[in-house]
């Protein structure tokens, strides 16, 4: 990665709608160039997505907190990941070191909610226990636009 790759990730995280256009015009570079900068950001999986990021609060799901699960080792964490993944609440989940298998980021609807939640979690074949703590407040958001700027460069 290079400085217009860099500005580049940072122009379209800011305005993600600018368009290729606007942005070769802003960036001081061809058309073409932006769009070739792009399109080998993607093939390369710098770029993962070009969606909508989608706030949970504003969705209804007010509630976050994090699972740590135990999972049973003959059940596989792959087994176990899939039926995870077909629970909409369930944001996010990695296979971790440590005292658990699994870890998951979820949001309920209420505290209350979180509860019916919890057990959807824990009925899937293979979750033999999880822990639960609850966010309070987001300190700092999910972010990876700063690794971009740190790229290539020495401190």
């Amino acid at each position: 990665m290079d400085d217009l790759d860099r500005n580049l990730i940072e122009l379209f995280a800011a305005e993600p709608r600018v368009g290729v256009l606007e942005a070769s015009r802003r960036l001081g570079v061809a058309r073409g160039t932006v769009q070739a900068r792009l399109d080998k950001l993607e093939s390369s999986g710098i770029v993962t997505g070009w969606g909508p990021d989608l706030a949970p609060e504003a969705l209804g799901y007010p509630v976050t907190a994090f699972l740590t699960l135990e999972i049973s080792q003959s059940a596989g964490h792959e087994a176990v990941a899939e039926q995870l993944a077909a629970v909409p609440e369930v944001l996010e989940a990695y296979t971790i070191t440590g005292a658990g298998d699994l870890w998951c980021r979820v949001v309920a609807r209420t505290n209350a909610d979180l509860q019916r939640v919890i057990d959807r979690v824990v009925a899937a074949s293979g979750v033999q226990r999880a822990s639960t703590v609850m966010a309070l407040a987001t300190q700092v958001p999910y972010r990876v636009l700063p690794l971009a700027g740190q790229v290539g460069r020495v401190d």
